[in-house]
């Protein structure tokens, strides 16, 4: 009786370690293929990142070398994006870009950007120049787009540009009134633009004047003529 008691413990405890062996097993398996997939997904991340990186790095060699192809902007509108410039300084502004613009790829470029300083009277050295566009140069094709251009007068009439920069000095030199009203900083630049509308209103208002007084001063001769008619008449009668 007490040796089948004791084969059937016997029996029961190797059926409790193997079902344990099982368990552990399976436990070790699961870890097993967590840990596997882990590794996997941060391989995968790794690749990615290193592929961004390598689509990058050859982006800034072929800018450097002058063979990368420019990335199509999205299209803006520099009148409500620029809302601090009159459309006539837009224009005029546009009208300079055109002017140096000679390739007429829609790009000022560095011996663009040479020539228009030489006409500007304030000749760079090829690192001025390269500096200069580096300074707006938001998507790093080495030339200005007319956004960029605008970014110059933006940053000048905003006071965001150093005194000895190549870019201040072109704003200063150009014929835009905004690049003389802002070179100061924005309060200045404002208080100059509320100045000069206040001026133009002036203006405006003592050219009305004048045309007042022009058509009252001809109402008066219509007036007088017609009293020296209705004089003229009764004594002819």
């Amino acid at each position: 009786m007490a040796s089948e008691e004791l084969a059937q413990k016997l029996q029961r405890r190797l059926q409790l370690e193997e079902s344990g062996t099982t368990a552990e097993g399976e436990v070790e398996a699961v870890k097993g293929a967590a840990a596997a997939g882990e590794v996997e997904e941060r391989s995968c991340l790794t690749a990615s990142a290193g592929a961004e990186l390598s689509a990058k790095l050859y982006r800034r060699q072929d800018i450097n070398e002058g063979a990368a192809q420019p990335r199509l902007a999205a299209v803006f509108n520099p009148y409500t994006e620029f809302k601090e410039f009159s459309r006539r300084q837009i224009k005029d502004m546009e009208r300079m870009f055109r002017l140096y613009d000679s390739g007429r790829d829609g790009y000022i470029d560095l011996m663009e950007l040479k020539l228009m300083m030489e006409k500007l009277g304030a000749p760079q050295t090829h690192l001025g120049l390269k500096n200069m566009i580096k300074e707006v140069d938001e998507d790093f094709d080495g030339k200005l787009s007319f956004r960029e251009f605008l970014l110059i007068f933006h940053k000048a009439a905003a006071g965001e540009l150093e005194e000895d920069s190549g870019l201040l000095t072109l704003a200063k030199l150009s014929e835009i009134d905004v690049s003389i009203e802002g070179v100061k900083g924005a309060k200045n630049f404002f208080e100059a633009k509320a100045q000069a509308l206040s001026s133009a209103s002036k203006f405006e208002a003592e050219i009305k004047a004048e045309q007042d007084e022009r058509k009252r001063e001809e109402e008066e001769r219509k007036h007088r003529r017609a009293a020296f008619r209705e004089l003229k008449s009764a004594f002819t009668q």
